[in-house]
């Protein structure tokens, strides 16, 4: 666990569930001020075993990425394709492994997979508080994202984009409850992006039809240096009903093997994000809320509590190895081909994820990877900003209240308009 977590999150809890109505009336912490209190991890143990999750009748209203991927021929294994990254791009000067092959018996189930008919800085840690406190926002329209401008004015300009991460895995036809990786078809992250001066109050984040579903072929998050994974934007500018309807589980027959079950996809994480500008690179950083405490499965797909990403987007006019790229690449405007000037790659930049197929590559860090991605710049240095990651921890701080108000862990259906009934629980070991 990260050193600025609270050792006092279960008491707090316990506090918050007994008296809701006290936590309300607590101020607004400042920058240097108290964290707040996380649940605890342990509380999820008096919960019940995950079943067996209903199948639902829907068919794929559209190809979705893994449908699109080209074929391979590998023996069982997947093939990583080398490629050599522009050398202009600091964040991208070595090789990089792709995956987006997949193994043969996920190709087949892929096939099959389409219905017949279509084809705060460090010296500032946070304090331990007895009880949780409350943001002193309320919620407008049951939407708990409020817009300051005293906030806009301190975020740091590196920070390019910040708001609400998910992270989803989906197991292989016919597999509700994976037992390790290799159970898992697809991973998904979703972004919903806030205003650059958001704060968050109580209640589920509002649908602003600007939500991003990105696809990780490789099922797994790079973890070192060495990892270097294509992603792809599967839905751009969507509503949370056209994400819903990527999440679900679908039933659809086939000519080969008759009825064939797609399950639901499943959470494994909920926290906030921001794409910040060191300079030269971009990075995409996170620090999960949700769950209190990674285990097993967050630690076998590669997920932190915090961490970031060094990001790097690819030009849809460069040619890639076969089997690294999509079919069809970007539909970009030309003043935003012009911004590669002839580059394989540029860093990436929050506008690039608003085009579907946008192909993106997410090259993992040793240790301190928040660190890396939230260094002060000179130019907020001097105008005297927050440091991008006590902004980030700030929000997390905020996250972590309302979640603590709203549904705990199921707090991520209730952001995403999902029935929990029909979607597996959160959970932390396979």
């Amino acid at each position: 666990m990260a050193g600025t977590r609270s050792s006092t999150r279960q008491a707090a809890a316990a506090a918050n569930s007994s008296s809701p109505t006290s936590s309300r009336n607590q101020p607004t912490p400042d920058k240097n001020g108290a964290a707040g209190a996380k649940r605890k991890a342990a509380a999820s143990a008096t919960a019940s075993p995950q079943s067996k999750r209903g199948r639902k009748g829907a068919k794929k209203e559209q190809t979705t990425i893994e449908e699109s991927m080209p074929a391979t021929s590998t023996e069982g294994e997947s093939k990583d394709t080398d490629m050599k990254d522009e050398p202009n791009n600091a964040s991208a000067e070595a090789e990089m492994s792709t995956s987006a092959d997949v193994k043969p018996d996920e190709q087949a189930e892929q096939e099959e997979s389409a219905p017949a008919n279509g084809a705060i800085n460090e010296g500032a840690p946070r304090q331990e508080t007895d009880q949780p406190e409350h943001n002193g926002l309320e919620s407008k329209n049951g939407d708990a994202v409020e817009e300051s401008s005293k906030r806009e004015e301190l975020t740091p300009s590196s920070i390019l984009e910040k708001g609400i991460i998910y992270f989803f895995f989906r197991g292989r036809v016919g597999i509700d409850e994976p037992s390790d990786v290799g159970d898992v078809a697809r991973s998904y992250i979703i972004l919903r992006p806030l205003p650059h001066g958001a704060k968050l109050g109580d209640g589920p984040i509002g649908d602003s039809g600007h939500n991003r579903m990105l696809a990780l072929p490789k099922k797994v998050l790079p973890v070192s240096p060495k990892d270097r994974f294509m992603t792809f934007v599967e839905k751009a500018n969507a509503s949370m009903e056209d994400i819903k309807g990527s999440l679900s589980a679908s039933d659809y027959m086939t000519k080969t093997a008759g009825s064939r079950h797609t399950p639901a996809a499943a959470p494994i994480g909920e926290g906030v994000y921001a794409i910040t500008s060191t300079g030269r690179e971009t990075h995409l950083a996170y620090i999960l809320t949700i769950p209190a405490e990674v285990d097993e499965i967050q630690n076998d797909v590669g997920l932190r509590q915090r961490g970031s990403y060094v990001t790097s987007v690819k030009n849809p006019e460069t040619a890639a190895p076969a089997g690294a790229s999509l079919p069809k690449g970007a539909e970009y405007p030309k003043e935003i081909l012009d911004e590669f000037r002839g580059r394989g790659w540029m860093p990436l930049e929050p506008k690039l994820l608003d085009y579907e197929n946008t192909q993106f590559l997410i090259i993992g860090h040793n240790e301190e990877s928040l660190e890396k991605a939230t260094v002060p710049q000179p130019a907020d240095e001097k105008m005297d900003k927050e440091e991008p990651k006590e902004e980030m921890e700030k929000l997390e701080h905020e996250d972590d209240l309302r979640v603590q108000h709203l549904k705990g862990d199921d707090t991520v259906f209730e952001d995403l308009g999902l029935s929990s009934k029909d979607y597996p629980k959160l959970q932390t070991t396979w």
